[in-house]
């Protein structure tokens, strides 16, 4: 079996050492049952990314490879694979539990695969996937909102908070176009005037009093919240905002800091976390809801309903450009997103 080309590492070391990424070669895998063999064009760089590798703690015995956002072209296909042929276009998230998209080929199960706009750059795709699934799923599963029906949601406020990182530049573009009045948070001027362009309605600074600038604008509570950056830290403010039967969605928070959940008892408001990755990770039934989400995205991207998030790029992927990316996200100033890119 041929050998294939992949970027990984053996130990938590600080971004700007060389070792911290190394490429190395290992065999290029076989596709079977759901799997399709993808050779990877483009692959972005997440939060989650800088936090697996931060997070190990003790040396590995063989290089770990990361990454989750593709874009590439099926080159192979497992033997019960439905969806897709070699030689198609396809973009997606992966698996947190596989081994990652910073190599030369890559398998992923079809469920969790789409077939990648065609108006857009490679980088452009590859910046969509994981933060357009995570947006969607927040707002249209666990929010239960419906994208197709803008005049159901018109007067009701969402509340977004960091609104110039990648999900967020992807949840406000949705709600945006589910009809909700947006309301995001952003310090910079720079990060003000990209959430602006990309959907929101007001923005107000998250290293203020939140609850003051939002009742400022005329809300006295909001309807949603999605926190998407420093849960404990605005928890506090976050019960203050929310409606009665309110609804709050949240991709982070610390471990060590549990929260008071009591808090909204009064409210009687719905806390509800969202992971991309659960339906990959455990093998969910409505697992292939993430292919159906994905072929939509792809839409609207081609449309220009939506655009890209893209908003820094690095050719080729090697191991240099990884460390380069890398610690663009761990400065915790990137605005949108961080691709790394082949020749096509």
């Amino acid at each position: 079996m041929p050998d294939m080309r992949a970027i990984g590492f053996t130990q938590n070391l600080p971004i700007s050492n060389e070792q911290s990424f190394i490429e190395f070669f290992e065999p290029k895998p076989t596709p079977t049952g759901h799997d399709i063999l993808v050779k990877i064009i483009a692959t972005s760089v997440n939060p989650v990314d800088t936090g697996v590798r931060r997070g190990t703690t003790d040396p590995l015995d063989r290089p770990k490879v990361i990454g989750w956002d593709a874009y590439g072209t099926v080159e192979a296909v497992g033997s019960a694979v439905s969806l897709f042929e070699p030689g198609d276009r396809v973009f997606y998230a992966g698996s947190f539990k596989r081994p990652g998209t910073d190599s030369e080929y890559h398998l992923v199960d079809e469920r969790i695969v789409g077939h990648a706009p065609t108006r857009l750059t490679p980088a452009e795709i590859a910046a969509v996937p994981l933060t357009s699934l995570t947006a969607w799923e927040a707002l249209f599963e666990q929010m239960h909102l419906k994208v197709d029906t803008p005049q159901a949601n018109a007067g009701k406020t969402l509340l977004v908070i960091n609104g110039a990182g990648g999900v967020g530049s992807m949840a406000t573009q949705l709600a945006h176009l589910a009809g909700l009045t947006v309301i995001a948070t952003a310090s910079r001027p720079e990060t003000i005037a990209w959430t602006k362009a990309h959907g929101a309605d007001a923005v107000v600074n998250h290293r203020q009093d939140l609850v003051a600038q939002v009742q400022a604008l005329g809300y006295p509570t909001v309807d949603y919240i999605l926190e998407l950056s420093n849960l404990n830290q605005h928890w506090s403010e976050i019960v203050s905002l929310i409606r009665p039967s309110g609804t709050i969605v949240s991709i982070t928070g610390k471990t060590d800091s549990p929260l008071d959940l009591q808090a909204l008892k009064a409210k009687r408001a719905t806390f509800a976390w969202e992971w991309m990755y659960t339906k990959s990770y455990f093998e969910t039934p409505d697992m292939i809801s993430q292919h159906q989400i994905l072929e939509r995205v792809a839409q609207l991207l081609d449309a220009g309903t939506l655009v890209s998030t893209l908003n820094k790029t690095f050719t080729p992927i090697n191991a240099a450009n990884m460390r380069a990316a890398h610690a663009l996200v761990e400065a915790n100033r990137m605005i949108g997103k961080v691709v790394l890119t082949n020749a096509d």
